[in-house]
């Protein structure tokens, strides 16, 4: 590879030019392939219910709602009139079913309080993604003035819909606060412009690449909005961590005296390997979200894959193109000389000193540190799984207004219904209407509807009308009920009660409640799968570098350790509503399942990566000294800067995501941030040489057989030296 570089660097850069420029374009209609939402699982009761509502029935849950407002009466002549052009007018569109409103059912549930508000509810049939194209159209045409008629629009269609939308302008947003944040960091890291400059212009490559590596995803599969902001910021971060070990290795080699030439060689022999290394034990921490059936969690698996890749491809290829043809001129534009201290003799560096510190203690130290960690985590004893809705938007979103005015002025709760489909042969009229009765009782239903009419309480509250014939089908029936609350708790409550109504033959039940309890099942039973794979393909990578198999499960136990603090806060925070002033949102009382599993997949690749960074050199120092204590100081003090460096950049850029106005995205940006730097300090800095030192020379045991795998397959020396240090002359790696 050095070769083609050397010969052909400005190939290199062109090439990567155009390609950036392509893929940045194509990127330009990302948000017109991605969908909102992702949070069902495709293979549950829920979702066959509501294919088998679709593809008999032609009908979907209500998903849509007009909320038409009026100076007058709803019950004016001129707005009657209105609203009912209006109603025909939207029946008239094609893929709406089962439009009501208040002026064809007069029903007083769609009628508000004080009469001056109306609602007209409909379901908008087809995929996530047709939906999602459809309320779009539907909100350009019929939100807005009609004559007497103010209308908005609003529903779980118009939450996801509005939820892309918000998601593209957090994606920009937050690339304007991460870019000059992390120039500044750049600038007093390097002390020179061309070298920080090169880190930012190797993230915007890999974040353009990335993000018309998404839209060609898309093209091929579904693929879930939240992705973009995640792909966006992880690789800024990484592609900013990987340039910073390679420039500040090329750097070190230069101030030895080499040729730019044979600089880039020795780099690319050492920390190139780290890199590559590096993208690898990212890559399997984020493939264990493959494991989820829900598109949001394994939207973010197919974009984490893409950014490992992508940006160790380019900071492989590229960066040492740049490198080559600037030479010596990478320390042109020095600012800030005063605060380029040179670096301390071996061991008087601050690293040393902590280790040394540490490892005369390890009992007390390591103890207090976990009880700190243990503590820190302990209010997510008490986390609360449940989904986001509207109050996860900003209060100006139309879908946010639409919702608070219809629970503060209505009684309506039919968006927040539920439906039951069965067998239509199973059951003669009285059959149904048993089921009906019964279903009917369940506490705060108010209402049941079905072919044999309205039911409440138990009894018969309307005969049947022509209008429900649309509950019977050739070979099924439906039933539909409605609750007397909005309250999460209680829907839930009622899903599962419905569930449990015995039937002559199966019942699938369907709705948001159902939908949502399916999902959080699907995150729990499939979370098992993807820890072992996980933890089991990290072990073995470990392993070969190692030689241990002592070392790769104290790093695994670290790395989920270090995560305690973040679980902890992202509960005390987000589900407790600590702090919701200061980072404006509006506290819901729960957390979405999907935060801690895709915060864990980022935060534990990134853990693991800097372990593998820190265990590399530990391991060398160990082969050249034969003491574990000697090896931990070493290691810690010439690695130690230049990875807490990396955690601190890549902490900053992780701190865009606090822009974000989705709260569930404002997690990503309390908990990775602080799963890093957590990591960076109380584990790597304290635990990890306390716990060396307790195990002493076990930390390196192995059965005989496997040192025998180890010395064939292994990772022999060449990328040990990756962790950024000198390999062969002992020298100190500086930030110059």
């Amino acid at each position: 590879m050095f070769g083609l570089t050397k010969r052909g660097s400005r190939w290199i850069l062109a090439v990567f030019a155009v390609l950036a420029v392509a893929m940045g374009t194509l990127s330009a209609t990302l948000f017109d392939k991605v969908q909102g939402g992702g949070y069902i699982d495709p293979g549950s009761e829920s979702s066959q219910a509501t294919e088998v509502l679709r593809d008999t029935f032609g009908q979907a849950p209500p998903n849509l709602v007009l909320l038409v407002q009026t100076s007058r009466s709803v019950d004016d002549e001129a707005v009657s009139a209105a609203a009912l052009d209006l109603v025909a007018e939207l029946e008239a569109v094609s893929g709406i079913a089962g439009v009501a409103s208040y002026w064809t059912t007069k029903s007083q549930a769609l009628r508000s309080t004080d009469g001056t508000k109306g609602l007209v509810v409909a379901s908008i049939l087809g995929s996530e993604a047709e939906v999602d194209k459809r309320v779009g159209a539907i909100a350009d045409r019929f939100g807005g003035t009609h004559g007497p008629l103010e209308v908005r629009v609003g529903g779980y269609a118009m939450l996801l819909h509005e939820t892309v939308r918000q998601s593209e302008k957090d994606v920009i947003l937050g690339e304007s606060i991460a870019f000059p944040i992390t120039l500044v960091a750049l600038l007093l890291v390097f002390g020179s412009l061309v070298a920080a400059a090169l880190p930012l212009l190797i993230a915007m490559i890999t974040v353009m690449i990335t993000m018309g590596t998404l839209w060609l995803i898309a093209s091929v599969t579904d693929l879930a909005a939240t992705a973009t902001n995640v792909a966006t910021l992880l690789g800024l971060g990484l592609a900013i961590d990987y340039s910073l070990l390679i420039i500040s290795r090329y750097r070190d080699e230069l101030v030895a005296g080499r040729q730019p030439a044979a600089a880039v060689l020795v780099t690319m022999r050492s920390a190139g390997r780290t890199v590559a290394f590096s993208a690898v034990t990212v890559a399997v921490a984020l493939s264990g979200l493959l494991f989820f059936p829900l598109l949001a969690v394994r939207s973010m698996g197919y974009a984490g894959l893409a950014v490992a890749a992508i940006a160790a491809t380019v900071s492989l290829t590229v960066l040492p193109a740049m490198l080559f043809l600037l030479g010596t001129r990478i320390d042109s534009g020095q600012l800030w000389w005063f605060l380029r201290a040179s670096r301390p003799a071996p061991g008087e560096g601050a690293w040393h000193r902590l280790a040394r510190f540490v490892m005369m203690r390890p009992v007390p130290i390591g103890l207090a540190v976990t009880a700190l960690l243990l503590t820190l985590g302990a209010p997510f004893l008490g986390v609360k799984l449940g989904f986001p809705d509207e109050r996860s938007l900003p209060e100006s979103m139309n879908t946010r207004q639409v919702s608070e005015t219809i629970q503060r002025d209505f009684a309506a709760t039919e968006q927040n219904g539920l439906f039951a489909v069965l067998p239509d042969s199973a059951y003669s009229a009285a059959g149904l209407d048993a089921i009906a009765r019964q279903l009917s009782e369940i506490e705060n239903i108010r209402r049941v509807d079905t072919a044999t009419g309205s039911y409440s309480h138990g009894g018969l509250l309307a005969p049947p009308t022509a209008a429900d014939d649309r509950f019977r089908a050739p070979d099924a029936v439906y039933l539909t009920m409605i609750p007397d609350t909005t309250d999460p708790d209680v829907l839930d409550r009622i899903a599962d009660e419905v569930r449990g109504v015995p039937t002559a033959s199966p019942m699938l039940v369907g709705g948001v409640a159902a939908a949502n309890a399916d999902a959080i099942d699907a995150v729990v039973s499939a979370l098992p799968y993807a820890l072992v794979f996980v933890v089991l393909i990290m072990v073995i990578v470990l392993f070969l570098l190692t030689g241990s198999v002592v070392l790769p499960l104290l790093a695994v136990v670290l790395s989920v350790l270090s995560l305690t603090a973040t679980f902890g806060a992202l509960v005390w925070i987000f589900q407790d509503g600590h702090l919701s002033g200061l980072l404006g949102f509006t506290v819901t009382g729960d957390l979405p399942p999907t935060v801690p599993v895709m915060l864990f997949g980022v935060a534990f690749g990134l853990a693991m990566d800097y372990q593998v960074f820190l265990l590399a050199r530990i391991r060398e120092e160990y082969q050249r000294t034969g003491s574990t204590a000697l090896a931990v100081t070493s290691g810690l003090e010439r690695i130690g800067r230049i990875v807490t460096a990396a955690a601190v950049l890549i902490s900053l850029v992780f701190l865009g995501f606090l822009a974000s106005d989705i709260t569930f995205m404002k997690a990503f940006g309390i908990g990775l941030p602080l799963a890093v730097l957590v990591d960076a300090t109380l584990v790597r800095g304290f635990l990890l040489p306390a716990a060396m030192e307790l195990l002493g020379d076990r930390n390196w045991y192995a059965p005989g057989p496997l040192r025998a795998l180890h010395r064939r397959f292994g990772i022999e020396e060449g990328s040990a030296d990756i962790a950024v240090g000198d390999h062969d002359k002992g020298r100190q790696p500086a930030l110059r």
